[in-house]
Order: structure tokens, then sequence, then C-alpha cells
């Protein structure tokens, strides 16, 4: 079993990003554990947030349900959503011992660890579909909306292109012919070396 000193558990920050259905939640739950680490997730702050606002968040695939997308529309007309949300990570990067998954924190916070993984729109609609008990075409069009908007909200309160500009990614990992369990055991790899020095 792999552990992190306690001194450096407590400074540690690893990132994990990509587009919808890549999956970075998966992947960074998975490091969590492993690592003894707090695991926090974008989405998860957001959702807290849109259950104040009455939005009846739960159940698969929320995000790219009807009401997931109205929701989207209010963040767009309100950028305070997104702002109260990395607020929230942004101290929880500051105080150190996370796994967070979020689509800001590799611009937003300095340190760290920040690894993309890269997967195309077919095989993210696939596992979307799996996930979500949704047919592929289904799947593939709700993706290509969710990016859009994604993107969207993005460029327009901090600047940068989501899944275009990767300046703040120290790897950029292609998991499209992976499994879950590869690619967790994989960025395991990946942080003995870089992060902990392990031989």
């Amino acid at each position: 079993m792999r552990g992190i000193g306690e001194e450096q558990k407590e400074t540690t920050v690893i990132c994990v990003c990509g587009m919808a259905g890549c999956g970075k939640s998966t992947a960074a739950k998975k490091i969590a554990e492993r690592y003894g680490l707090r695991y926090f997730s974008g989405g998860d702050a957001l959702k807290t947030l849109a259950a104040e606002e009455g939005y009846a968040v739960g159940g698969k695939g929320w995000w790219e349900s009807d009401e997931g997308m109205r929701f989207f529309e209010q963040r767009k007309d309100d950028l305070e959503f997104d702002r109260k949300a990395d607020e929230w990570l942004l101290k929880l990067a500051e105080k150190g011992g996370v796994v967070l998954d979020s689509w800001t924190m590799p611009w937003l916070f300095e340190g760290g660890f920040k690894v993309w993984l890269e997967a195309s729109e077919d095989a993210r609609a696939a596992r979307l579909a799996e996930r979500d008990g949704m047919t592929a075409e289904d799947a593939l069009t709700a993706l290509r909306e969710k990016d859009e908007k994604t993107r969207a909200i993005y460029e327009s309160l901090y600047g940068f292109r989501l899944g275009e500009d990767f300046a703040p990614f120290h790897m950029i990992f292609d998991v499209n012919l992976l499994s879950a369990e590869e690619v967790f055991e994989a960025l395991c790899l990946v942080i003995d070396k870089w992060l902990l020095g392990k031989p």
C-alpha cells in the first residue's frame, strides 16, 4: 500500500481534469483513497449551489438532464455560481492534502500536480451511455451541448478554452484505449515517481 508521509500529505495537491466522460472523477476518487488524501469535486460544489436554488439534484446523469441544462443556462447568466464554487475549491487547495476533480483549479491554483485525461468524443459518449443508461447518440448530443456550455462559462469567467488550452498541465494522458483501472495504475506510477520520489 503506497502512502505519503504526514508532512508531505499536508502540502500535496493533485488536480485531475478532462472533458465530461473521460473518467476524471473515477480516477480522482481512487487516487485520493490510495494516498490518504481528501477528494473534492467542482461538480459537487456546483450541485450544492443548484440545490440551494431549488433544483432537484440527484441521480445519474443529472448534468445531462433537462434540469442540469437549465442550471447551465442560469450559470451562464450569473457567473457568481462558478465563482463561489471555485473560491471554495481554491481554499481547499491552499490547505493541501487534497485531490481535486475540477475544470478550473489547474488554472486558478498555482501549485500542485496537474493531469489532463484526454479522450475522444466517441469514447466519452460510450462511457456516458453505459454509465447513465443512454443511447450512444443521445450521449453524444448531451456531451456536445455540455462541452459547449462549459467552455463558454470558463472562457467568459477566466479567459481559457477548456480542452484546448493545456498550458497548466504537467501531464496529458491519452486514455482512449485504457480501462479505468489501467488509468488509475498508470497515474499512481507517475505520482510515485514525480511527487514521492519512490523508485
